[in-house]
């Protein structure tokens, strides 16, 4: 889709670099847990701001989007001196819900750095009830989904977490 620039390296939607901050360090040296979310959660709000669920969206049509679940898988740290970029697939939707796919990549090197599969449900903001898309909206989802109907599933959507054993 023209309204996002586009990984090369796997034709996803691609957030600008997103710097780390200073606060998002913990006593272990690396990003805490809850600020890969914050990071994951500003790289959503800067790709869905393009098809126009932002802040004015909330504010002019009285509508928004409420995570409903989301599972979040940590594979390689990040510091202070890196730099991040999302990229963001669809993986479902129907008239009310969102089932996407997220990755964390290191913005200069390239390499994956966690991943959140998570669902979000629309809400009209009057009644904080479950709310159908408006229908501009809901087509640049379908198409942002088409766009990305033929990838294959990223590894990991819908895995069931748990120690695993051996043998």
């Amino acid at each position: 889709m023209s309204l996002f620039d586009l990984c090369p390296d796997t034709g996803l939607a691609i957030t600008p670099p997103m710097a780390v901050r200073p606060e998002m360090i913990d006593y272990n040296g690396h990003v805490n847990v809850a600020f890969y979310v914050k990071l994951f959660d500003e790289g959503l709000d800067i790709l869905f701001e393009r098809i126009g669920l932002s802040r004015a969206y909330v504010e002019t049509r009285q509508m928004s989007f409420f995570a409903l679940e989301a599972h979040v898988r940590y594979l390689r740290e990040i510091s202070l001196a890196d730099r991040v970029r999302m990229r963001l697939r669809i993986l479902d939707l129907d008239p009310k819900r969102i089932h996407y796919w997220m990755e964390l990549v290191h913005a200069d090197e390239g390499w994956l750095s966690a991943t959140m599969e998570s669902i979000s449900i629309h809400v009209d903001m009057a009644s904080r009830r479950p709310a159908p898309f408006p229908d501009d909206i809901m087509a640049r989802l379908t198409a942002w989904h088409a766009a990305d109907a033929e990838r294959p599933r990223p590894e990991g959507v819908g895995q069931v977490i748990g120690i695993r054993r051996k043998g």
